[in-house]
């Protein structure tokens, strides 16, 4: 389905992004990883997804928060992979904290890394997607670019911002063949929240389950995680001829959260 495509996924060494990634393998995409990792741990992820997929797999170790750093990065994928077909913004970070504690640093590299690199790589992906006729944006937001939590003022900002990012370059993209939407999860259980779930439960003195039903779940009414597969399967989706018509949508995947 997605022979001859190059997909770009950011932040995909591990979690949601590497989900999507492995997703859009699947259906014949080149891929090009972006994140943090080790060399080994690199080369063990190229090894696995062309031993699964037999597709062609890249890395960029770019800081995402350097604008430059980002243009060398699709300078890459432009000569080794004949530029990005399908551009995945999922690199993102969290800080908990009240506002008036908030630490400045904090606020400017959650805005850089969550909002600010998406611009980047849209605007220097989209002009080759113009020219091809054919494109795929796909922003990973969250619940929370549609509702608010206490205490993640730079998060929820940075995800209304992907909000509305998603629906400008959406109306931009329209008449050019390019598609642009942004998937809303809620929690999703990957190693960093499986993490959590430990610490949590051991500072509360409760079970591991009681966090993920009583604390992380709590707003989900399905108590149930949203899954790194469901998530790449709804990419796959917005990828394919069935999803062309989607554009500009904010896609909730939260178990109902959003709909109380």
């Amino acid at each position: 389905m997605l022979d001859g495509k190059t997909a770009l996924v950011t932040g995909s060494t591990s979690g949601i992004g590497l989900g999507i990634a492995k997703a859009l393998a699947a259906k014949g995409a080149d891929v090009v990883l972006s994140g943090l990792a080790t060399e080994d741990e690199v080369e063990a992820l190229k090894k696995e997804l062309t031993d699964l997929y037999g597709v062609k797999v890249g890395f960029s170790g770019a800081n995402l928060t350097d604008a430059d750093a980002i243009e060398g990065m699709m300078g890459y994928v432009a000569r080794d992979f004949g530029g990005v077909d399908i551009l995945v913004n999922n690199a993102g970070v969290q800080h908990v904290g009240p506002i008036e504690d908030f630490p400045v640093a904090r606020w400017d590299l959650i805005i850089s890394l969550n909002l600010s690199a998406a611009f980047h790589t849209t605007r220097m992906a989209i002009t080759g997607m113009k020219e091809k006729g054919w494109g795929r944006i796909i922003n990973t937001a969250s619940a929370h670019a549609l509702v608010a939590s206490p205490f993640k003022s730079a998060y929820v900002a940075a995800k209304h911002g992907i909000a509305g990012l998603t629906k400008v370059v959406a109306l931009e993209g329209a008449q050019h063949g390019v598609r642009c939407n942004a998937i809303c999860p809620g929690y999703v259980y990957t190693p960093l929240v499986e993490g959590q779930v430990a610490d949590t439960a051991k500072a509360r003195g409760i079970s591991e389950e009681e966090v993920k039903r009583d604390v992380l779940l709590a707003a989900q009414p399905t108590k149930e995680f949203v899954t790194t597969e469901q998530i790449g399967d709804l990419a796959v989706f917005l990828c394919s001829d069935g999803g062309a018509s989607m554009n500009g949508s904010i896609i909730q995947m939260d178990g109902g959260w959003t709909a109380q």
